[in-house]
């Protein structure tokens, strides 16, 4: 009942963002300040796009990327989404956002599952994922 619970809420919150289409990357950009106390923006050849903090992964191509690929240390729960071979995308990472650990639990349909991220981000999600893909590389063809 607690999953059929967490998954509901998880679609009311990622509805709009889905109806909705793509969000607003000069939005997302601005947004991300709340983000950058833990994350960086920085790609393949070190240039910062953003400057952050290390706390996190590295946010740079993690539009489409494999969930838990980056070059960090992630906790267990968001290991074992990575293994199956997920990949983020605008509703995954709007409901990991929103709320890391009930996302993580649902997706893994495990109770005990946590995830080191305790932060949650309330709203503009889409537009911080359209900023991290307006900077990010290009998609691969």
């Amino acid at each position: 009942m607690k999953h059929l619970i967490i998954a509901a809420l998880i679609g009311l919150l990622a509805g709009p963002v889905l109806a909705d289409g793509a969000g607003d990357a000069d939005k997302g950009k601005k947004a991300f300040n709340k983000c950058k106390s833990c994350h960086a923006v920085t790609d393949a050849d070190g240039n910062k796009i953003v400057k952050g903090g290390k706390t996190g992964p590295n946010l740079y191509g993690v539009a489409g990327r494999a969930i838990a690929s980056a070059d960090y240390k992630y906790g267990k729960s968001l290991s074992a989404v990575g293994e199956t071979g997920a990949v983020w995308d605008l509703a995954s990472f709007s409901a990991y956002v929103a709320d890391p650990k009930g996302w993580l639990q649902e997706t893994l349909d495990d109770t005990a599952a946590k995830s080191k991220m305790s932060f949650k981000l309330k709203k503009g999600a889409e537009d911080i994922y359209a900023f991290l893909e307006s900077v990010g590389p290009a998609p691969a063809e």
